[in-house]
């Protein structure tokens, strides 16, 4: 749809801002999970040149049928990177890095193919470029499981958080740093009512809390409530004081 392909123009745009291209010349870039090249156009528009891998034959022959202008790879990335050392200027990923997390077939395992992906990925990048993956965490084990490969096979960096007070327009861009360490970029919409800043993504296990075994939300139980009510606040709204009261539930009228 439309809105669709709207949402991923916009994460492509802020995923090559975060890149730190130069602006003198041309860079080759590697999309990974480059889907039908909806990033790709982006990258092509902007002057520079990439090359896209995706594991579904079906997403590639809609790039292919659309013309792109980037060289196409079907493989795993899980598998790892298959191209010789420093070939890349950068690296972008749009909603793809999190399946990594699911093992599909029994011989799978999450921490072993994130880290072939990671370890690979780090040689096939030039010395001082940025991989920059944005990506949909399911809950803080699985960014902490994403984060912590990456750094053990080299990368330095962190996440950067758009809008983090923000239910919809919340993004988690995971900013990875190649033989040297630069500086994190701030988040987007990060600035607080009082005029400081945010500096720093703060992950916790606050919402794994509401969850039931079904793993749904369990609406309407105290902590339910209370974390709503922060978050509101968060968002300058106002709110109700916090007592005893609150979120409990009143005695049926006869």
């Amino acid at each position: 749809s439309s809105r669709v392909v709207e949402i991923q123009a916009q994460m492509s745009e802020r995923a090559v801002e975060l890149l730190g291209l130069p602006e003198d010349r041309p860079c080759l870039l590697l999309d990974v999970g480059c889907g039908s090249g909806l990033s790709g156009d982006y990258i092509s528009e902007e002057g520079h040149y990439w090359i896209g891998m995706d594991i579904s034959p079906a997403m590639l022959d809609v790039a292919v049928e659309r013309e792109v202008e980037g060289d196409l790879l079907l493989a795993d990335v899980g598998h790892g990177i298959p191209f010789r050392p420093g070939m890349f200027d950068g690296c972008i990923s749009i909603s793809a890095v999190q399946w990594l997390c699911n093992a599909d077939k029994k011989s799978h395992s999450p921490p072993k193919r994130l880290y072939r992906f990671f370890s690979t990925l780090y040689t096939a990048l030039a010395r001082g470029s940025r991989a920059v993956l944005q990506l949909y965490p399911e809950n803080s084990e699985q960014l902490e499981l994403i984060t912590a490969q990456a750094m053990r096979a080299g990368f330095t960096g962190g996440m950067v958080v758009d809008y983090p007070n923000s239910t919809k327009a919340k993004k988690f861009f995971l900013c990875l740093f190649v033989g040297t360490s630069g500086t994190l970029p701030k988040g987007l919409g990060t600035e607080c009512a009082d005029g400081e800043e945010l500096h720093q993504a703060k992950f916790t296990n606050e919402r794994t809390r509401f969850r039931n075994a079904k793993g749904k939300s369990v609406k309407k139980s105290r902590d339910w409530i209370l974390e709503k009510k922060e978050r509101r606040r968060r968002q300058g709204k106002e709110v109700r004081a916090d007592t005893k009261y609150t979120g409990r539930k009143r005695r049926p009228h006869f």
